[in-house]
């Protein structure tokens, strides 16, 4: 058997054995922060996966339209007969299929942390929503156990060098990137916390009930507020003088006319 090459494995440590990995996607948040929803339509899902966010979603509001976006063919594959619309695209360089304002709830669990373009991607999620949701899940760099891994010197598990993880979040700086980007145009209407390492799923949860800013995952439903929206995010860099080049979306007039009002 061939030895795993550095990084392509997680979840190695022998506490790990006690931990239930699929308490990092919280679906349970997912179902709270959905159930408190009314009047919803549409629904995408960026990175959707196996699509079982949609599915909480549609189970709650069976009218609703389900649509996911995946970066390649293969996992699209995997969500025929899933989901209602899949999408195939480059969500840091492509402008996402839909209509200003024609979106009622976003979601993007366990993604926004493998991207860099995050001016980008919230500028087409708050281009497309209209009044409606955003909610996303990341992993939290300062959650109790990456505290004291990195207090004794060790790298933050979310946030290892050699791995698909490229951006680390937390609480406040995630409302302080917002916030600093479109001043007024959200609201934060839940906050919640899941995966508590190094424990089980039933103490995780209970760890993450009252404590959420210390969990592995944290998960955050924005709401879009009337504002108007003209770019801010994508604009952000450049108004910041950032030493750093970002795709600010660059795109021939005919490609924005076809997703436009």
């Amino acid at each position: 058997m061939n030895t795993p090459l550095f990084g392509e494995t997680g979840g190695c440590h022998p506490l790990a054995r006690w931990v239930d990995h699929s308490e990092t996607y919280g679906r349970h948040v997912v179902e709270r922060f959905a159930a408190q929803m009314n009047n919803i339509n549409t629904v995408v899902d960026i990175g959707a996966g196996q699509g079982h966010d949609l599915n909480i979603f549609k189970t709650l509001h069976p009218k609703s339209q389900t649509i996911a976006i995946e970066a390649g063919h293969v996992y699209a594959e995997n969500l025929r007969n899933k989901v209602d619309q899949i999408h195939v695209l480059n969500i840091e360089t492509a402008i996402f299929p839909f209509k200003d304002e024609s979106i009622d709830v976003i979601i993007a669990n366990q993604v926004l942390e493998h991207t860099k373009e995050i001016f980008w991607i919230f500028d087409q999620v708050t281009r497309s929503l209209r009044g409606g949701y955003f909610l996303f899940g990341i992993p939290n760099i300062l959650s109790l156990h990456n505290r004291l891994m990195m207090l004794f010197g060790v790298h933050p598990t979310q946030h290892k060098l050699c791995s698909a993880h490229v951006r680390c979040f937390s609480k406040n700086e995630t409302m302080r990137f917002i916030d600093a980007c479109f001043p007024g145009g959200y609201r934060l209407v839940q906050f919640a916390g899941s995966q508590f390492y190094p424990f089980p799923a039933k103490t995780a949860r209970l760890m993450s009930k009252f404590f959420p800013t210390l969990s592995f995952s944290i998960f955050f439903l924005i709401q879009r507020t009337e504002k108007v929206y003209n770019g801010e995010f994508a604009s952000y860099p450049a108004r910041a003088n950032f030493e750093t080049n970002f795709f600010t979306g660059i795109q021939s007039d005919l490609i924005k006319s076809q997703y436009h009002v």
